[in-house]
């Protein structure tokens, strides 16, 4: 089989595009799925406050769920049953849309 001079292989040490080498790396790290939600983990630290959000931090977003994790059991007993759809709601306000459709909160390791 003979091979196109003008086609380049992908795996070669030769130039790279910095924009293909910047997708790959993002895409391969997960860091641009963190990207991604960026803004959402901003408007739930938002709406906590800066004496909540680091007892409340979110972690995931997946699926239209935000996944927090919260400093201890006190504090997930008053998400999960209180103040937790309240924080939601106020997050979507923010973000202009009900993008986040689910709060899972867990205890911190």
């Amino acid at each position: 089989m003979t091979r196109d001079p003008n086609s380049r292989d992908r795996r070669s040490n030769g130039p790279t595009v910095l924009g293909d080498a910047l997708s790959s790396f993002l895409r391969e790290s997960g860091i641009g799925a963190q990207l991604r939600h960026a803004r959402i983990f901003s408007a739930w630290a938002e709406v906590l406050g800066p004496r909540l959000q680091s007892r409340a931090q979110a972690v995931r977003f997946q699926f239209g769920e935000l996944t927090v994790e919260v400093e201890s059991a006190p504090h997930m007993h008053e998400f999960q049953n209180f103040t937790g759809e309240q924080f939601r709601r106020a997050a979507n306000a923010r973000l202009g849309s009900d993008v986040i459709e689910k709060v899972l909160f867990r205890l911190k390791r």
